[in-house]
């Protein structure tokens, strides 16, 4: 299998280093990621300017060729796509996102919009996140039986897994939910705060304040309630082609 694995919280992440190492474990793996913190960049890609492209040259996982696009995270994998791998890939491989991609955040999310780019270009793709990569002990023991588990479940080409680990002792996860929906809600409830400038304008700071509860079923209770959700993530506009397609047929 090849792998191209990709992220938005940048080639310096301590969970795309994780990802990279179980990837390698299941084929060849490629990596092209940001030079620095995309997080928030949906699916954005870079029409104006340049890109830099630039080989890794002592990654930290041995056998893996890395690169780092001066872009976003839908750019690494179209710049990965064209300028990198020597062929298609089988599989891409987004995250693991520190923080959960959950609910309508999921609108913003660099790393459901690497999956989606890929499968904008006719690749099967699975975004991980988790609730912090600073403890990933859930992820590392469920992972591999979850990725085992999938390859037996369907999908649809207009659809991604969207993957989200809670970060504490395995003793306390509850198990794994299947067949999450996207909650409706936002998981950080965003405001700004406002500091007057000079000239009679103002700077304004975001900040974000968590949601407690989520509509049961959904993804965002699934990991309030110390579940693994997995969930899809459907792409509409490839699900109307593909339907005028089957119609068409």
């Amino acid at each position: 299998m090849k792998i191209l694995v990709a992220n938005d919280d940048g080639i310096q992440s301590p969970g795309l280093e994780h990802l990279v190492r179980l990837a390698a474990t299941l084929g060849e793996v490629w990596v092209v990621a940001p030079a620095s913190q995309c997080s928030a960049m949906s699916q954005r890609i870079s029409v104006f300017g340049s890109l830099e492209l630039r080989q890794v040259e002592s990654y930290l996982v041995p056998g893996v060729q890395a690169w780092t696009v001066n872009g976003s995270p839908a750019d690494c994998v179209k710049v990965g796509l064209a300028c990198v791998l020597p062929q298609k890939p089988d599989l891409v491989f987004s995250g693991i996102n520190q923080g959960y991609n959950v609910g309508t955040d999921i609108l913003y999310s660099g790393t459901i919009g690497v999956a989606m780019e890929a499968l904008a270009n006719g690749i099967p793709a699975i975004a991980f996140s988790a609730e912090s990569t600073e403890d990933l002990r859930v992820t590392d023991a469920w992972m591999e039986p979850i990725l085992e588990e999938l390859r037996n479940r369907p999908i649809a080409p207009y659809e991604v897994w969207n993957l989200n680990f809670p970060s504490c002792d395995p003793a306390q996860l509850q198990g794994v939910l299947y067949d999450r929906f996207p909650s409706a809600k936002q998981f950080y409830h965003n405001r700004y705060t406002p500091e007057p400038l000079p000239d009679g304008g103002q700077r304004l700071r975001l900040w974000s304040d968590r949601c407690v509860a989520a509509e049961p079923g959904s993804d965002m209770q699934a990991v309030f309630d110390r579940y693994i959700s997995v969930g899809k993530v459907r792409c509409a506009l490839l699900e109307q082609n593909n339907t005028a397609v089957d119609q068409d047929r």
